[in-house]
């Protein structure tokens, strides 16, 4: 019977293992993917927003060449952190059922049992993409995560949003030598673009070199093709890779089962004491970007490590 597990191996997940250990509770860190897994599946070229000290969990210092950090480091400074706190941690192993028991909860995985009398879920939201629903979306030309541009050197890419992720695929593609187009639903690129960035996407629009639909949405997907519906009318373009960079969400379906309540808003903002971070289910807690529901640029690591010892005090003091 541990006395808390912590379902999500990403920073925040690693940061609650950490104030677990240090308060002196048996504690068992779970994750589906990799050790800090969404951290992985960010493009290889990926920079943070964020400078390195304010990445820092359990007080191990993270120090990068520049003073943004980017995801090769990330990756290195948390397989640091966790090697540093010796966290027991429980990877490639899905939680695939949860139940409560008389003395608290039972977790069931793909590989057994574990039982627990509390639950922190720091699951994020990088796992489950935004689906345009369209025909042909099953097809192997359309990803929802990019890593590189090498691959599409030569070729038709259309990339699918309008934010900072849709157009850092669309410029690095561009300047890697594929063929760009971008499928904006919006009238606009959105306001939350980098401001540094902003400038040079509208460059490549207005000369022509990205060509962009705006208040455009995708109809259809076929191999070598792909229908797009337009203020103007209907237009079928040429194409060999859709890349829909549409955004993210968090495991609604794994709360709901566990019986996390959510408020009535646009953020399906799930019910949690911010005081605690308790959510309505008594002994079930959650950190990070899972809180804020829908609204996945609410919470980041900077500003939910806190989350963590806030948790583990509250489950230490019953």
């Amino acid at each position: 019977m541990y006395d808390v597990i912590i379902i999500g191996a990403g920073p925040i997940g690693l940061a609650c293992g950490i104030e677990a250990k240090k308060a002196g509770l048996d504690y068992l860190v779970i994750d589906k993917g990799c050790l800090v897994n969404s951290i992985y599946n960010y493009p290889l070229n990926m920079t943070f927003f964020s400078t390195s000290d304010r990445l820092e969990i359990g007080e191990v210092p993270f120090i990068s060449h520049g003073n943004k950090p980017n995801r090769f480091e990330a990756l290195e400074y948390y397989r640091r952190v966790a090697s540093s706190w010796a966290l027991d941690l429980k990877l490639y192993e899905k939680v695939t059922q949860v139940d409560q028991t008389g003395e608290g909860f039972r977790l069931v995985t793909e590989r057994g049992a574990y039982d627990t009398k509390t639950i922190v879920l720091a699951t994020g939201f990088y796992d489950y993409p935004y689906m345009m629903n369209v025909p042909g979306e099953d097809l192997p030309k359309v990803k929802h995560y990019y890593d590189e541009p090498h691959p599409y050197f030569g070729q038709k890419v259309m990339v699918v949003g309008a934010a900072n992720s849709a157009v850092d695929v669309a410029l690095e593609t561009y300047r890697k030598g594929a063929d760009v187009t971008m499928v904006i639903r919006e009238p606009a690129l959105l306001d939350s673009v980098k401001y540094w960035v902003k400038p040079d996407i509208e460059n490549r629009i207005k000369e022509g070199s990205i060509k962009a639909y705006f208040n455009s949405e995708i109809v259809e997907i076929r191999k070598y093709e792909a229908d797009i519906m337009t203020p103007e009318g209907p237009k079928t373009l040429q194409n060999d890779f859709v890349l829909a960079m549409t955004g993210y969400k968090p495991n609604f379906d794994l709360m709901q089962s566990m019986g996390i309540g959510f408020h009535d808003d646009e953020f399906h903002t799930p019910i949690f004491n911010a005081d605690t971070q308790q959510t309505n289910v008594e002994g079930i807690y959650l950190a990070g970007v899972v809180c804020g529901g829908l609204k996945t640029n609410k919470w980041f690591i900077e500003n939910s490590r806190t989350h963590a010892e806030v948790v583990m005090q509250s489950i230490k003091n019953g």
